[in-house]
């Protein structure tokens, strides 16, 4: 009888164990205007962008999106040069968003 209660005992943490390591991963990408609109729904993170979320995690091969948002240019330390006058064009600076994704 001890044998089952430490054999379930086991179980149970390593499935806990597994659960609490599901891998995470932002992504950042450029939130370019097409004309659809859903720039502006992943950028203010309204509901219309869990849709598109959802697919790019999934054409990542992760199960889900955990969140999504509008990413300011000092967040992403180093990663996109500010001073670049090919990355601003004609005033039009290029926006990113965050979505975080899941397995």
């Amino acid at each position: 009888m001890r044998f089952v209660i430490a054999a379930t005992a086991a179980a149970a943490v390593l499935l806990t164990a597994a659960a609490a390591q599901a891998e995470k991963r932002m992504f950042i990408i450029a939130n370019d205007g097409d004309g659809y609109g859903v720039d502006r729904c992943l950028a203010s993170g309204a509901p219309c962008g869990a849709p598109v979320a959802s697919a790019y995690c999934k054409s990542r091969q992760f199960a889900q999106a955990l969140s999504f948002r509008k990413v300011d240019r000092d967040d992403i330390t180093g990663a996109i040069p500010t001073s670049d006058p090919a990355t601003c064009k004609a005033g039009n600076c290029d926006n990113f968003v965050a979505i975080e994704c899941s397995r």
